[in-house]
């Protein structure tokens, strides 16, 4: 490790070397570094203690799907789902870029884990950087220092993670992934998804490509545990895009109806899982915070989140008032008059402009969750009971169902759709395929990604059940069907009762589904069964079109498509 940051320094030729050993000391200098650098803006420490702002550049707002590059030998291995490069190219081209690249910079060695001490799912990660930024971003992410370096000891393996800010040049702007190498390196950004090397990196593209190796599965999924008054624990893992909701799922508040139920959060966004040896999946969140996006975030959609993001957090590209509060659209209350919008201007209500970004973000530590669910740091995992896949569908889509199986909710997960969000660069609205939430995250070959979950059924003996839902269906009069947030509860309670084989399901063309009345709507105001009925309702000619629709992903993989996925299609079909 030390021999590769010294390589990394020669090429990159900083100033001085700083190695992070995770300490309040550190985060303390470190804070203050960034703020007289005016990196980080100190925010009221009456309303927000310990909280800091950070702008981020105007070019520089999102993941960039089109700069994300995964290097294998062959482009076979990296799919067509995903841009290739040539391994000896990319390092060539990198390489040509970081040459001299943080002269009169602070080159920071971050060490980190990605999982709880001594789990045996845990991965160690270092990250190289010239931004203070990612460093203090780190520090909520994950668990740096002297933590990493006991569990990484004498000879174990880790990951290499190389990040330069460079001049925040979009051409020049690349995120490289080696599977072969177990590296990623990192330029001309310095926004969250693209630097924080520890996440979507790490903890995505290049665990999806070392659990196919060595047996498990890391996926793009929320943990939660729901627990019944009479103190049943059951956990679930859930699949949706980015800005479909994942957050408010995680640390859902049940409604007032169902008092004594409690929603409990491992994780908002990762889970890696394994098969345990009662043949059940075991899952661990590889994180130790939230990076969430925060516009709609407020105390009615999510408390949790709010009061999780009220201390020690770092916001970024939200609005600003010149108190030193934030503010983004959807939050509680009015927007205040003396508001400077993410750009750092003055903000007029009622502009077609938004003050926040819609992909401002916040970086919160998990440990400030007030529902944090006490086997977080548990090195086994929890048992998962049930996977949820879902996507933001205005048509087609039904409020839920179960898939038959797991073959059958393999293919329920690779054909799922979703309309863009602002989470990534592209056109916000138009349906894409985004198999399992994975489609930007997987780091080899999607066709073989199906595969492996095909070959995970067989390494467990009681599988997790798996559903769809769809909490954004919309009225021929574009009104939503179903009120979502804390009432998603409701449909929540339905899986769980599933899972433990305790309510009814109808036979449908689609997998098993409740009758309105199994779904408890007591309380809900204005709202009736006639919705829910749409909400649950199934559009035949819809669905043919739909079936149509899922083609064009499927044939894109075809050379690699497993057969029992186009068998599945088939089944749908005909069915229909």
């Amino acid at each position: 490790m030390r021999k590769w940051v010294e390589e990394v320094a020669a090429l990159c030729r900083p100033a001085n070397i700083h190695w992070c050993n995770g300490s309040e000391e550190e985060k303390k200098a470190l804070t203050e570094l960034a703020v007289a650098a005016g990196i980080l803006i100190p925010l009221n420490p009456d309303k927000h203690p310990g909280c800091y702002y950070h702008r981020s550049h105007a070019n520089d707002v999102a993941r960039v799907e089109e700069r994300t590059f995964i290097c294998t030998k062959t482009a076979q291995e990296a799919g067509p789902t995903n841009n290739w490069a040539n391994p000896t190219e990319m390092y060539q081209k990198l390489n040509g870029l970081l040459n001299g690249a943080m002269a009169g910079r602070t080159l920071y060695v971050i060490p980190y884990l990605m999982g709880p001490p001594g789990s045996p799912l845990t991965k160690i990660g270092v990250e190289i950087t010239d931004s203070v930024y990612v460093v203090l971003s780190m520090r909520i992410m994950t668990r740096i220092g002297k933590v990493a370096w006991n569990e990484l000891g004498s000879n174990g393996v880790f990951t290499k993670g190389l990040h330069s800010m460079l001049d925040i040049n979009p051409e020049t702007r690349y995120i490289a992934h080696f599977p072969q190498d177990n590296a990623v390196i990192s330029t001309s950004s310095n926004y969250g998804g693209n630097v924080l090397l520890g996440k979507k990196c790490l903890a995505l593209r290049l665990a999806s490509y070392l659990g196919r190796d060595e047996g498990w599965m890391a996926e793009h999924m929320l943990i939660l545990g729901v627990e019944s008054p009479t103190g049943e624990k059951t956990y679930v893992a859930a699949a949706f895009p980015s800005a479909c909701g994942k957050t408010n799922f995680a640390m859902l508040t049940p409604p007032e109806h169902y008092k004594g139920w409690k929603v409990t959060t491992i994780g908002d966004d990762i889970a890696w899982m394994r098969p345990g040896p009662d043949g059940r999946l075991y899952a661990i969140n590889p994180e130790a915070g939230y990076f969430g996006v925060a516009p709609g975030t407020n105390c009615k959609t999510n408390l949790n989140a709010m009061l999780s993001l009220s201390r020690d957090t770092i916001f970024t590209n939200v609005a600003l008032t010149k108190s030193g509060e934030v503010w983004w659209e959807g939050k509680d209350g009015e927007p205040p008059a003396d508001l400077l919008d993410w750009h750092g201007k003055p903000w007029i209500a009622g502009s077609k402009e938004k003050a926040a970004h819609p992909n401002s973000r916040f970086a919160a530590p998990m440990k400030n969750n007030p529902v944090l669910d006490s086997e977080v740091s548990n090195p086994t995992g929890v048992p998962i009971s049930a996977i949820i896949f879902g996507g933001r569908r205005a048509t087609t889509m039904p409020l839920v169902f179960q898939a038959f199986n797991w073959v059958h909710g393999t293919y329920v997960g690779a054909t799922m759709g979703s309309e863009m969000t602002a989470a990534a660069a592209g056109k916000v609205g138009t349906v894409r395929r985004d198999p399992m939430a994975m489609l930007p995250f997987a780091g080899y070959n999607m066709g073989d990604y199906f595969t492996h979950w095909l070959r995970m059924r067989k390494l467990l003996k009681n599988p997790p059940k798996i559903f769809h839902v769809n909490w954004f269906r919309k009225s021929a009069e574009g009104e939503f069907l179903w009120p979502g947030y804390g009432e998603n509860m409701r449909v929540l309670k339905w899986i769980v009762d599933r899972c433990k084989g305790r309510v009814p399901a109808t036979e449908t063309p689609l997998g098993w589904m409740p009758e309105a009345k199994d779904i408890d709507i007591t309380g809900i105001p204005n709202y009736t069964k006639e919705k829910l009925e749409e909400a649950l309702s199934i559009d035949i000619e819809g669905w043919k079109t739909e079936v149509m629709l899922q083609d064009e992903l499927f044939m894109k993989l075809y050379a690699d498509l497993p057969k029992e996925l186009v068998y599945q299609r088939e089944l749908l079909i005909s069915r229909l």
